[in-house]
């Protein structure tokens, strides 16, 4: 089993998929990876030698950010706006979209799940 950059690669998948198991490497970023180290990107994983895998690994580690690096420097991105006060800082800080999507409707996924607010009764309910 492939390890690069403390991620296990899975096993018997396409490198080219493989590596976006990996933070901080998509598919665009894979194919440029996998240029630049000479390998095919139809190969499976367990198929790769030693000396691949530190082609592939001395590709991400001269040229890319990733993994816990990449995390750290999101976070202190972040951390920054809601420290400056920000309008995306604040939006990050209540957990809401940052990037002016629409909270009315959508937004579920930022906002947790839906919670049910006790409506006040109507008159004619009552009667």
């Amino acid at each position: 089993m492939a390890r690069i950059s403390g991620v296990d690669l899975p096993r018997n998948k396409r490198l080219e998929i493989a590596l976006t198991y990996i933070y901080g490497i998509g598919k665009t970023t894979s194919n440029k990876i996998l240029q630049a180290s000479g390998i095919d990107k139809n190969i499976k994983t367990d198929q790769l030698s030693e000396v691949d895998v530190a082609k592939i690994r001395d590709v991400i580690e001269k040229t890319y950010q990733v993994e816990g690096d990449l995390r750290r420097e999101v976070s202190i991105n972040t951390k920054r706006l809601v420290d400056l006060g920000t309008y995306r800082g604040s939006r990050h800080r209540k957990g809401l979209p940052v990037h002016g999507q629409r909270t009315h409707s959508n937004a579920r996924t930022r906002k947790g799940p839906a919670i049910a607010i006790a409506g006040k009764k109507s008159v004619k309910a009552m009667k």
